[in-house]
Parts: structure tokens; C-alpha cells; sequence
């Protein structure tokens, strides 16, 4: 058990508001989109599908929802013109922000992260400025009200699924795995029906940077809820310890 993680705490997940599930919901559906374009509909031979699939469980998206997403893909392929793009840039104070995307417009998108930086006094810089401060991993994240197992248990079962962290907090647990042992072990704590209340493939810092200034942190509050707000932007990850 390593020592504390970082992750936005279970009360904000669990009062994110109509807006931010309608958000979520957009996001998913253009990633099955994408997937199903790319794999097929099958998720058994499609693993990308599958990992959205779970994150669309996770997310508390209905089955039939889901499906219905999965159908129109199928029979849209051939209109399906998303393509994925990342940024990567810095905030006030260096904060490092990775942005990735899913646009079918990347000139619109660009100019729309642009401004999202320039307006909270941060700078899109090259590809791979700030990844190098990340790791990507596989992340489970669990309620620890939701969940009947002890610590203990729990980190056993994470271990013996292929996991390769687990991180004890106030009122959740947090498994770590690599990219590609993610699925095995998020279908083992499907099939054990350990609930998950987030599960996905993301990036982590490998380190935090605290700010005490507050207009670099109302600045940098502004640069993260302009992302939040744009359709195109899947995922904003950032090194704020917030």
C-alpha cells in the first residue's frame, strides 16, 4: 500500500450536477462512435469498446443507452469522423495540463484550447513538454460506503486480479494497474460485483504542485472550467494540488 493518492474526493463525484452527467454522456457516446468505427461492435473482440463500456458503467450510463450508442455507431461508420488530438501546455505557475480531445473540426478545437490557456495567463507548448511528468495507468476508484470488503480484502483481491497499487484514502480506495492489465482487472471486480464508482485509463503526475497565490489560482480555475465546458475535450489532466 503506497501512500496518499491524489484524486478528486467521492463527494464531488457523486454531486456533479445534471449538466456534468449530460457532459460525461457526450463524451462516451463519441468515444463508442469511435470505437465501433475502429474495432467493430463486438465488445468481446473490440477491447478499446469494452474499456469504454466500462467507463460508461462506471459513469452510471443506463445499458440500454449503451447499446443504443453501440447500434448507431454500427450503422453510422462510415459518418463517424472524429479524430483524437492532445495538448499539452502550462498554467500559471508551470502547472502542467494535458488536454485530450475527440473534434471532427481540430482547427476549432486548437483555437478553442488556445484561448482557454492564453485567457488564464497559461501557453500551449509542443507535444510532449509535459507528458513526461505523467504515467499512465490504469485507475479504479471505489466508494468505500459502496464496498463491503475490508482494506485489507480489498487489496488482495486488487493484487491477485493483476493490480499494481493500491492506496487507502478517507472515504474511498484507489487501484492502480498498467494500461494493459486494466480490463482483466476491472472484469474481476465486475464478476466479484465490487462496485466501482470510476474506471478508466488515465494519466497521473508524478508529482503535485501546490499554489497559495490566489490569482494564480483563480486563473488557473478559469483555464479548467473553460476545458470542462468544451464539447470536443474528453479529459483534462493537470499536476494542481488542489
Amino acid at each position: 500500500m503506497s501512500g496518499h493518492s491524489k484524486f478528486a474526493n467521492i463527494k464531488h463525484k457523486k454531486e456533479k450536477n445534471d449538466a456534468a452527467k449530460g457532459k460525461i454522456f457526450t463524451i462516451i457516446g463519441r468515444e463508442i462512435a469511435v470505437a465501433v468505427k475502429e474495432g467493430g461492435p463486438d465488445p468481446a473482440n473490440n477491447f478499446k469498446l469494452a474499456t469504454v463500456i466500462a467507463k460508461a458503467k462506471a459513469n452510471n450510463m443506463p445499458n440500454d443507452t449503451i447499446e443504443r450508442g453501440i447500434k448507431k455507431a454500427a450503422g453510422d461508420v462510415g459518418n463517424v469522423n472524429y479524430e483524437y488530438v492532445t495538448y499539452e501546455g502550462y498554467g500559471p505557475n508551470g502547472i502542467a495540463i494535458i488536454v485530450d480531445a475527440l473534434t471532427d473540426n481540430k482547427n476549432r478545437t486548437a483555437a478553442n484550447v488556445r484561448s482557454a490557456f492564453s485567457k488564464g495567463q497559461g501557453n500551449v507548448g509542443t507535444p510532449g513538454c509535459v507528458s513526461f511528468m505523467f504515467d499512465k495507468k490504469g485507475q479504479i476508484i471505489i466508494d468505500r460506503e459502496e464496498c463491503d470488503l475490508e482494506a485489507d480484502e480489498l487489496m488482495m483481491a486488487a493484487l491477485d486480479a493483476g493490480a499494481e497499487d493500491f492506496n487507502e484514502e478517507e472515504d474511498s480506495f484507489e487501484v492502480l494497474t498498467d494500461p494493459d492489465s486494466f480490463e482483466q482487472v476491472r472484469k474481476a471486480f465486475e464478476e466479484s460485483g465490487i462496485p466501482m464508482l470510476s474506471a478508466e485509463v488515465t494519466m497521473i503526475p508524478q508529482n503535485y504542485v501546490e499554489l497559495t497565490d490566489e490569482t494564480a489560482i483563480k486563473n488557473l480555475q478559469r483555464t479548467l472550467d473553460m476545458l470542462d465546458e468544451d464539447d470536443d475535450v474528453q479529459a483534462v489532466y493537470h499536476n494542481w494540488e488542489e
